[in-house]
């Protein structure tokens, strides 16, 4: 396989050097083999008309192009193996007119690349007193997290980072530039937002309606440590649990629960801890000065007010931080700083492969059903064994009630899954190379004993597109992750009217096009 002639930006080759750095995923140490993560060329574009040429190429030869922002996605999606070709967007789009602000009607707009990190846009828009839901990974690039929705802390109170756009700019299968809105093309436009992502068009820039500071004032954040203790886990699961099982729970509250096994690099998620652990917990540090972290549990708790007759209810916060090893303490602050606390700022969560996880569920009796007690027991047979050569990195967060907008948002013309949705829980096993039989057996569990008509979380197997996992060809398991037939045959539709010619099939983990 050659190079493409007129291409501007960087190529490498299957073989050549530099491709296994470029080459590289974060799915790369778990699904590089069995997913076929080596594609024949890897380009990195320098502008669109390099984008272009490599679609046309690829048209004129049978390939199929994979397209990556930042690589992220759990299952290896955004690669594809040889001959194809991935584009690597990663920072293609990064120069002064690829982000810019404006306001329209008084409402405010920010219109961006794909190519930012998570990271950077956070910080743009916190530089600029704004700020939108989004989800925890710094190094999460957006044309994939828009795309796939952007879970995360903010979920409730003003639902998803993708129910936020308003138009994406796209290059087509025939190297066409278009704008897509609701207007404009409202099929694709759903399609785009939570429908295939990668398999619709080469998306390059998208705007986006954001929230201004001024708007909030008096919003609320807690973070709090805790030395991981099933009792103190428990209690924890108690409180969101009274939260998911309640459908008139209030809009402004938001709350999340990670435990993590020992050895997670804390620091990356609290950058000032570490003078403040040193004074007071020493035995954690090593002679060399260096902290060896143990198993621990991460409170992540919110609140925002929308009307001037909002009060908080400062003893949710109470119960929440009781008994904690370390915490600032409820903060007021603008909600664009409140969203960069909840940033996890490392490339992964441990050096490790893994065996993932993401389950939702449209439960409202968790409690009646013992799921607490259950899921409680289900992570210390994991995280409590020494040297058992597997590392937990689990997120429990609430999302439903009838006034969460996570759950308004649903028929806003994207396609976005599970909109009823009341709780999300990933449960991800990190293992070493030997142990992979241990985090896979443990999860088969879960699987068996979380899921299905007798399932202690959800009586229905409810996947999502960014935390997939087990079946890689979407066609053979597309009820895990969306509703009904009828919504998946409408994706199919507009699969075959935008990739007529399977340029943006690059591997099985796509919607079928409708034959």
């Amino acid at each position: 396989m050659a190079t493409i002639a007129g291409v501007t930006g960087k190529q490498y080759l299957h073989g050549s050097k530099s491709y296994s750095e470029a080459s590289y995923q974060y799915a790369t140490s778990s699904h590089g083999k069995d997913h076929d993560m080596n594609p024949g060329l890897i380009i990195q574009p320098s502008n669109k008309n390099d984008i272009v040429l490599a679609l046309k190429y690829a048209k004129a030869n049978k390939l199929a192009v994979a397209i990556r922002t930042g690589g992220h996605q759990y299952s290896g999606a955004s690669s594809t193996s040889a001959p194809n070709i991935q584009l690597d967007l990663g920072e293609t789009f990064q120069g002064p007119d690829d982000r810019h602000i404006f306001d329209i009607d008084g409402k405010s707009f920010v219109r961006t690349s794909v190519s930012w990190s998570l990271g950077d846009f956070n910080a743009y828009s916190t530089k600029n007193k704004l700020f939108v839901p989004h989800g925890q990974c710094t190094e999460v690039h957006i044309g994939g997290h828009v795309q796939t929705g952007g879970y995360g802390q903010l979920g409730r109170s003003f639902g998803l980072f993708g129910d936020h756009v308003t138009s994406l700019e796209i290059i087509d299968h025939e190297g066409n530039f278009k704008e897509i809105t609701k207007t404009t093309d409202p099929e694709l436009f759903f399609a785009l937002l939570g429908g295939s992502p990668g398999n619709l068009g080469v998306v390059t820039h998208f705007t986006i309606q954001v929230h201004r500071d001024s708007d909030y004032q008096g919003s609320r954040g807690l973070k709090a440590l805790f030395w991981y203790k099933p009792s103190t886990l428990k209690r924890l699961l108690d409180i969101l649990v009274e939260m998911s099982d309640n459908p008139d729970f209030p809009r402004n509250y938001d709350l999340c629960v990670s435990v993590l096994s020992s050895s997670f690099p804390l620091l990356d998620l609290w950058p000032g801890i570490d003078a403040t652990m040193e004074r007071d917990h020493p035995e954690i540090y090593g002679k060399d000065g260096l902290p060896f972290w143990p198993r621990t549990i991460i409170v992540y708790a919110q609140w925002v007010p929308f009307s001037s007759s909002d009060v908080c209810d400062m003893s949710w916060f109470d119960r929440l931080s009781n008994h904690c090893i370390f915490s600032p303490g409820v903060e007021e602050k603008p909600m664009s700083e409140l969203t960069g606390e909840w940033i996890f700022r490392n490339r992964r969560e441990f050096e490790h492969p893994y065996v993932k996880r993401t389950y939702s569920t449209n439960s409202t009796t968790l409690a009646k059903d013992g799921w607490v007690d259950w899921v409680v027991g289900r992570i210390d047979s994991i995280v409590k064994p020494e040297k058992n050569h597997c590392w937990l990195s689990a997120q429990l967060q609430c999302f439903g009630g009838k006034n969460s907008k996570f759950t308004t948002n649903a028929d806003n013309g994207t396609a976005f899954s599970w909109r009823d949705s009341t709780l999300v829980a990933t449960l991800d096993c990190f293992h070493d190379d030997k142990h992979k039989t241990r985090a896979e057996d443990w999860e088969k569990v879960n699987d068996e004993e979380g899921i299905g008509p007798n399932g202690k979380f959800s009586k229905q197997d409810r996947r999502l597109l960014w935390g997939s996992y087990g079946e890689f060809d979407l066609d053979a398991v597309w009820d895990r992750y969306f509703e009904d037939r009828q919504k998946y045959e409408r994706l199919q539709k507009v699969r075959q009217r935008v990739d007529p010619d399977g340029t943006f099939t690059p591997n099985p983990f796509c919607v079928k096009r409708l034959q």
